[in-house]
């Protein structure tokens, strides 16, 4: 009859078989209310997940809770992702929950994650585009609402701290459906003005209060501001989408202001500072200009300049008396040089200049005669032609035609009677 009955931890693991083998306990998405939170010092958080009439208990393991944005607290309204399984020590089915996300916020929360991923890939938060805030600003516009506690800590900041700067207010709306819109257009209005810095925020509130400066419009206008930026939206816990494309992201908006213009009071110690330093500079500068006056009125010159008067003019004679040795010197060298051109042997017997070139040029004369064709006439040669063409053979010519016959001192024209050897 015993064989009937099961023990405890048979029913617990078939129990737990039941639920490791059902497709649909794998993967359950539920919705309730966090209650027992504990964050257990091993990373661990463990909790229940109830709503009305039901509860749950719920693990998560260090490897998933490392990878949430937010801190899980008491009464929290959450979504979790997880599988349903039994724990085989207290009999107990409970989830362990992948992942989890704010209720109410979760959609919104996975479209800024999707916005600031988009948004960094195409570098709208690279640090080289980051302008410098100016360290003494003049005028600073701010885009917040008219009203609330906002603009009240900034202005009161701003005038508390540096009351010479001008403020000028661009009021937008900063929650809501049209609010993104309107700090659009309120920072376009704003880059108009001849503005030093550009405050854009508001005070505290929720994730959905806080959404729309999560606006890629928003996010693109801060972007292409030519006017430098500071973000102060919400408390110091809370980050958007403006606050990492600002050129400065300020915890609040009170610290916006403390961020935008230095402290008075500050500066008035800076430039006593700067005033004793400069007295120290200029009363050290005047004693070693002084000193070197000293050194100058009581050195042997000054004492005694005809000194240097003396000892200038007998380098001048010096060099004079060198100039007048370096000059005669040249003229003596020249009228050496003069002498000797006058007892040359050419200048003394010109005729063996030109004797040698003159019988060079008898000789090349008879040689050119001998090669004139005229001289070759004279001795009773001749030369024929026909019709202006130097004959050089008979075969040429026939009977009847006419010849010029060149001769020494004329020509003779002849008509061919006979042509023979």
């Amino acid at each position: 009859m015993e064989e009937k009955y099961l023990t405890v931890t048979a029913l617990t693991r078939y129990l737990k078989y039941k639920f490791d083998s059902d497709v649909n306990l794998k993967n359950v998405y539920l919705r309730g209310e966090i209650s027992n939170f504990k964050s257990h010092t091993t990373g661990h958080f463990y909790f229940s997940i109830k709503d009305e009439t039901s509860k749950i208990n719920a693990i998560m393991f260090k490897t998933n809770t490392t990878k949430l944005n937010f801190v899980p607290t008491e009464g929290m309204k959450v979504f979790v992702t997880g599988s349903i399984r039994i724990y085989e020590a207290t009999g107990n089915y409970q989830i362990y929950v992948e992942e989890m996300i704010e209720d109410g916020v979760g959609n919104l929360y996975v479209a800024f994650e999707q916005l600031k991923k988009k948004l960094e890939q195409e570098g709208l938060f690279d640090p080289k585009y980051k302008k410098p805030i100016p360290k003494i600003p003049e005028k600073i516009g701010i885009v917040t609402a008219s009203t609330g506690a906002a603009i009240r800590d900034i202005l009161s900041t701003i005038h508390r701290r540096f009351p010479l700067c001008e403020t000028y207010l661009f009021p937008c709306l900063v929650q809501g459906e049209n609010a993104a819109k309107d700090i659009v257009k309120k920072i376009k209005q704003a880059c108009t003005y001849d503005l030093d810095v550009l405050i854009v925020g508001r005070g505290g509130g929720s994730f959905e209060d806080l959404n729309c400066f999560n606006d890629e419009e928003v996010a693109r206008a801060i972007f292409a501001s030519p006017i430098p930026i500071i973000s102060a939206v919400g408390h110091e816990i809370d980050y958007t989408i403006a606050d990492f494309v600002a050129d400065l992201r300020a915890p609040t908006p009170t610290g916006a202001a403390e961020l935008a213009v230095p402290n008075l009071v500050d500066l008035k110690h800076v430039f006593t500072q700067y005033h004793i330093r400069l007295n120290e500079s200029i009363i050290k500068k005047i004693k070693m200009q002084k000193l070197y006056l000293d050194t100058y009125k009581s050195s042997f010159i000054i004492k005694n300049p005809m000194l240097l008067f003396e000892n200038k003019k007998q380098k001048l004679d010096l060099l004079y008396e060198q100039l007048i040795r370096a000059m005669e010197n040249n003229i003596q060298q020249r009228k050496n040089a003069l002498e000797q051109l006058k007892t040359h042997y050419i200048l003394c017997n010109p005729k063996q200049l030109y004797e040698p070139a003159k019988q060079m040029l008898k000789n090349v004369i008879e040689k050119l005669e001998l090669l004139n064709p005229l001289g070759v006439l004279k001795r009773g040669y001749s030369l024929t032609y026909q019709n202006n063409i130097l004959l050089h053979s008979v075969c040429s010519l026939k009977k009847g035609d006419m010849i010029t016959v060149k001769l020494y001192d004329g020509s003779i024209d002849a008509k061919v009677e006979k042509i023979g050897d």
